[in-house]
């Protein structure tokens, strides 16, 4: 990912995260993908209603697919309203998915969301991580971390 991207990642007006994923996995490599939405859902993630807790993505059939996203139905919708928490089918190249697909079939490898954007162009994107699970010390080590850096911030204000 090149700075031109970072940058309209953090001007997009809608960003949603997940955190916990930080804190379980080691992020490998990361990768960018479209999301198949219908109409009330793109309004719901427009609206900030969505939340990536125990998400996690699949491939079948060569097709990428998110389970566990929920997107809250709009309030507005009628019958035509969205289920909470389907599968959604992700778009990604070819190329992209037999490479992730040939990477988690090593153990301890998984595809996690870790944030949900909108781009320049309005439509609603999903950042993908390759991860590897943390052990129970790298979670420890990742919250002394944390912990020292909540620190040093404190020392620093109470300088000022």
């Amino acid at each position: 990912m090149n700075k031109e991207q970072q940058e309209l990642r953090k001007k997009s007006p809608i960003q949603i995260k997940n955190k916990k994923a930080a804190f379980e996995y080691f992020f490998v490599e990361t990768f960018t993908a479209g999301i198949v939405l219908t109409g009330t859902e793109i309004k719901s993630i427009r609206l900030g209603k969505a939340s990536l807790v125990d998400t996690y993505c699949y491939i079948v059939n060569g097709e990428m697919w998110v389970k566990g996203m929920n997107i809250t139905p709009y309030f507005y919708g009628s019958y035509s309203n969205h289920e909470a928490k389907r599968d959604r089918k992700l778009l990604l190249t070819k190329r992209e998915i037999i490479h992730l697909r040939e990477a988690t079939k090593q153990v301890g490898f998984t595809i996690v969301p870790t944030l949900i954007f909108i781009d320049q162009n309005g439509r609603a994107k999903v950042d993908l991580a390759l991860a590897k699970g943390k052990k129970l010390y790298d979670k420890r080590q990742s919250l002394k971390e944390k912990e020292d850096r909540r620190e040093m911030d404190k020392a620093m204000n109470s300088f000022k």
